[in-house]
Parts: C-alpha cells; structure tokens; sequence
C-alpha cells in the first residue's frame, strides 16, 4: 500500500528544545470530535526510548514551579514510555509525593463497552488520594482530556494539570495544559465541526482518521 500520509510527514522542531522532534502533514484529516488541516504524528516520541526520555525532560522544565506535588500520572494515547519517563524525570527534581512509596505511579484508564474511561479496582490505589497528571499525545477540542479528569477525580483523584505533546488548547475544565507543541508551531493549523467543515464545502475528500495513535488511510 502507498502511505500517501507517510511520504508527506515533515519534522517540526520544539521551540523550547530543539532535540524534540514531531512529524506533521498538511491535508484534510478526521478526528473523533472534529476535522483538522494537519495531521500530527507524535509516534517517535512514544516508542523511541531515547527521544521519549529527552521529551520527558523538557516537559519536566515546563512543569518546574508550576506543579509542586504529583503521585501519578495517567496515560491516553498509548503515552505509557512517555510517562514513565516523565515519572523518573519528576522523581529526580524537586516534585513533592504524598504517597508512602514516594514513587510516582503510571496507569492506563481502561476504556469500558459503552467509551467510558474506568479503573479497575487494583489500580484505584494509583489514583484515589492522589496529585494526578493527565498525560495526551495530542488534544484537539478538549473533550478526550475532559472526560480523563472527570474520571479521575470520580475515582478520588485530584488533577493537578494536564500535560501532551500537541496541544491547540490551554486548559480545559479550568486545568492548565503544559504541552511541548502548540498549534503556533504549525503554520495556518485549525480544526473544525465535522458539520461546518470549509474543507468539506469545496469537496476535498477526506484522507485519514486520525488520533492519539495514528492514522488510517481512507
């Protein structure tokens, strides 16, 4: 197959660090809650141990003096590397645990049958009483974080902030969102209803679905 998606990708460098990279394609992309003009993919930094670790760190020096304490860290999009370097990057500088281990923990809510975020009742402990980050690859209307926070504080969590790799948001539900891209990196980057679409109205077809995991091209 011709990953058409694939052989557009450019790099696009972090202003704050220039040893973090992503990959973007300008086009016509679905996500679940929207349609946007550029497909970001944040792949690398999700499954190459030492471009995860370096992102860690910058995120980490994005979060200095702004959140004090954090026990867990709650991963969507696949972020489970990501996040535990980001733990280890905490836990090395001075971020304050409440948890007797004094070590940060590192969960994956569970998706249930009917697209509820859950927890199971033996990774609850990593949540109820503790100073929680929601960590995203990407956040593109918001609603995947919300629906993130407000399970986690259903299930006893108090969420400090939110963090990603790409975000176009600044905060949602009133929590700050520490991401290393925004959409000022990309260059004429908007999202839109999938039912008032400009891309949709002048007939431009659709070339993926898109998420926190990848694409599928249609």
């Amino acid at each position: 197959m011709n990953d058409v998606i694939g052989n557009k990708l450019v790099k696009c460098y972090a202003k704050d660090d220039p040893a973090v990279a992503i990959n973007i394609a300008q086009g016509h992309f679905a996500t679940p809650q929207s349609h946007i003009n550029y497909y970001i993919d944040v792949t690398r930094l999700k499954v190459r141990v030492d471009e995860a670790e370096e992102a860690a760190r910058s995120l980490r020096n994005a979060l200095l003096n702004r959140i004090s304490t954090v026990d867990t860290i709650v991963c969507l999009d696949g972020t489970e590397v990501f996040g535990a370097f980001l733990g280890r990057e905490l836990e090395k500088s001075d971020f304050h645990m409440t948890n007797s281990h004094e070590t940060i923990y590192v969960v994956r809510p569970e998706e249930n049958s009917i697209h509820q975020f859950m927890f199971r009742t033996n990774n609850r402990l990593a949540i109820e009483g503790k100073h929680v980050i929601v960590l995203a690859a990407t956040i593109t209307t918001g609603a995947t974080i919300q629906q993130a926070v407000e399970c986690t504080e259903y299930y006893g969590g108090t969420v400090e902030g939110i963090c990603s790799i790409f975000s176009t948001q600044e905060s949602v539900g009133g929590k700050t969102i520490y991401s290393l891209f925004s959409a000022d990196d990309l260059p004429g980057y908007a999202t839109y209803s999938a039912h008032d679409c400009p891309l949709c109205a002048k007939k431009i077809p659709l070339e993926a679905i898109v998420n926190g995991y990848g694409y599928s091209v249609l």
